[in-house]
């Protein structure tokens, strides 16, 4: 859990932290015409808990191999009534920039997710205006049953910049569409995109008809065996397969 107030910085590696937080700021504004812009100083700014949101991955970042460091999917930003309020109207927008940012940043830092990335915003009366506290978890999107032949704790998985999915169904569906397993908020995905199906020790990506196609390791692809290690490509996301 990180703490910030905004008479207080936390230290930002300046090449990497200050030109997301520039470009977040950016969006934002276009997003809301720029309804931050003549706020008091004393009040929390939306770039404020974008920067503590990425002082608070950084802060429980867990390095669980050589190559891969697990970070935090789920937030929830505690501000105080007044900042809530002043939020609040633009609670569906701002949230969005959030998770966008977290990506963006987790991409650069090649963090990793369990899960996929969710912000939430809540009001806390102890909390003074103008300061902001996050408090995250790691978490599994699905809870469920391995496949049949998956030990459990030994299922395959992608991984990719926006969260790390464990394929422990016998059949896990990838799309846009809201009953998609694998939700992909990629206008080049479509709704029902392609399938993943695990048995005994083989898994095989089909294509469901879309309209961008599916692709592994660069070829365009109707059906084809995973093996560890291949890229899956669907609209602008890539997805890595391990199985190991």
């Amino acid at each position: 859990m990180v703490t910030v107030d905004t008479c207080y910085r936390l230290l930002w590696n300046p090449e990497v932290t200050v030109g997301l937080l520039d470009r977040f700021e950016q969006r934002v504004d276009r997003a809301v015409n720029g309804a931050f812009a003549k706020a008091f100083k004393s009040e929390l700014q939306p770039v404020e808990v974008a920067s503590a949101l990425q002082n608070e991955m950084d802060a429980r970042a867990a390095v669980v191999s050589r190559a891969r460091t697990v970070v935090p999917n789920v937030y929830t930003v505690h501000v105080s009534p007044d900042d809530y309020d002043r939020l609040a109207v633009y609670d569906e927008t701002l949230m969005a920039e959030f998770a966008v940012m977290i990506r963006d940043y987790a991409q650069q830092q090649q963090y990793s997710f369990l899960g996929s990335v969710t912000v939430a915003m809540q009001p806390d009366p102890a909390r003074a205006t103008g300061t902001v506290d996050i408090v995250s978890e790691a978490k599994v999107d699905h809870e469920i049953a391995p496949a049949a032949g998956i030990p459990a704790g030994s299922a395959p998985r992608l991984e990719s910049s926006i969260g790390t999915f464990q394929l422990t169904r016998a059949m896990t569906r990838l799309g846009r569409g809201a009953d998609a397993d694998i939700k992909l908020d990629d206008p080049g995905v479509s709704r029902h995109h392609a399938e993943i199906r695990v048995g005994g020790h083989d898994v095989v990506i089909k294509d469901l008809g879309s309209t961008n196609g599916t692709y592994v390791n660069g070829t365009l692809i109707a059906e084809q065996p995973l093996r560890d290690g291949s890229v899956i490509t669907i609209g602008s996301t890539s997805l890595t397969f391990r199985s190991v």
